[in-house]
């Protein structure tokens, strides 16, 4: 079988040729359309369904959050398992579906079922599904770089500007906040006053989330032109929130300032951000979205942050604190090194050995060509360009020389005997 194919290659050379062509260039096609990354994925596919009742103990949290969800979650189709979380204030749970099954299609059916488990909630208890990234899909991370600037200020240029500017990136899943606190306005109550006033701190509670808010009216007629009539009622600062009235008290308007103090403070914090031990710091953790490519979507992030810093504040700029894509670039120029390095080893060795340069030609060409077939293979299959990809394929390359010499040397010895037996004058 295998003499008939050899034979059948040489009586069709140009046939031959042109397949190794075709070959060739559909493999360097597919070079360029291989997604790139450093790390391999070896994730599960699963989807996150995250929920927060905040004040809760985790044991509320399992009984009331955590248990409903998972009971209602096991009848979707196609899943492999479900494993539930709880803990202070928050619940998870983790949807673990067959890893031939398509994510979108599997966050889709989790949110079907999430819409019915809705009613066995809690009241104002909403789960939320986790965004449509993987284990390795931080790819880059960043800080601001704002001596001028508080950690507050910071944080809130970071939520309301960078941030949504940074999600419009294709491939982008999410952009996570860190560091820095989240502004928010702190009522400080004095219950001596609430007594004496005779208000309760839900009414509070209430009066100022009612006095938060816009209002609409209906439209007003005069001299043939029509007006909008609206309300206009968001807090826009500190002084706003202290003029709030409560009740009244022998006539007189009972306002927040009356009842307690009102500031600028942060939001409760579980941890800090520190960089290289020399402060706090504000940035962002890009997510990628699953199966993109991650030395694209780096690269757009980058060009986009270009963008982005020009509407900066006057001293502040970006900087770098994790890049992928130095790792995937040194993954990359390792593949190509060892390339070259083999090619010109080979080249040298069959040369010395064989004195014949014809033969190291056609062991050169097999590698470029090899290797770009392995790419089609990998897209086949849905596998990305990675550590452990690439340090298989290098490897395979010695593999590639070590039959490309073998059989080299074989049919240049095969046919050195056979040019000795039929020498003229030999029998």
């Amino acid at each position: 079988m295998v003499q008939k194919l050899i034979e059948l290659a040489l009586r069709n050379r140009f046939i031959v040729l042109l397949f190794a062509g075709g070959l060739f260039a559909w493999g360097l096609l597919s070079v360029k359309r291989n997604p790139i990354d450093a790390i391999p994925d070896l994730s599960e596919n699963q989807v996150i369904v995250f929920t927060e009742w905040m004040g809760r103990s985790p044991q509320v949290i399992e009984d009331q959050v955590t248990y409903p969800l998972v009971s209602n979650l096991q009848g979707i189709p196609k899943i492999k398992n479900i494993r539930g979380s709880s803990m202070f204030g928050m619940s998870f749970v983790y949807v673990i579906f067959n890893d031939n099954i398509d994510i979108y299609w599997a966050r889709t059916r989790v949110l079907e079922r999430l819409n019915y488990a809705q009613r066995l909630l809690p009241q104002n208890v909403t789960p939320t599904l986790g965004p449509d990234g993987t284990g390795v899909g931080h790819v880059f991370w960043y800080h601001l770089n704002a001596p001028d600037m508080d950690l507050g200020e910071q944080r809130a240029l970071q939520d309301w500007y960078i941030k949504f500017a940074l999600q419009t990136v294709p491939g982008v899943a999410e952009v996570a906040s860190f560091g820095g606190f989240e502004k928010q306005y702190q009522l400080v109550v004095d219950p001596v006053k609430l007594q004496f006033y005779n208000i309760s701190l839900m009414d509070v509670m209430n009066k100022v989330k009612a006095n938060n808010n816009d209002v609409g009216g209906r439209k007003f007629e005069m001299a043939d032109m029509a007006y909008i009539i609206r309300g206009l009622g968001y807090i826009k600062n500190k002084d706003d929130v202290e003029k709030i009235a409560l009740a009244n008290y022998n006539g007189i308007p009972v306002r927040v300032k009356d009842i307690g103090s009102v500031q600028m403070g942060g939001d409760l914090r579980l941890g800090i951000f520190d960089m290289d031990g020399k402060g706090e710091v504000v940035g962002g953790i890009v997510v990628m979205r699953y199966g993109e490519n991650a030395n694209t979507v780096i690269n757009a992030v980058k060009k986009k942050m270009k963008e982005v810093e020009k509407g900066l504040p006057d001293g502040v700029t970006f900087k770098t604190s994790y890049d992928r894509s130095t790792l995937i670039a040194a993954a990359i120029d390792n593949i190509k090194g060892k390339l070259v390095e083999e090619m010109i080893a080979v080249s040298l060795i069959v040369i010395l050995f064989l004195f014949h340069w014809k033969s190291a030609l056609s062991i050169i060409i097999q590698i470029p060509i090899t290797v770009t077939i392995s790419f089609i293979l990998l897209n086949a299959f849905g596998l990305s360009s990675n550590i452990m990809s690439l340090t298989g394929l290098a490897l395979s390359i010695m593999v590639i020389v070590d039959n490309g010499i073998i059989m080299a040397e074989n049919s240049y010895r095969n046919l050195a005997e056979w040019q000795e037996q039929h020498k003229p004058g030999k029998s």
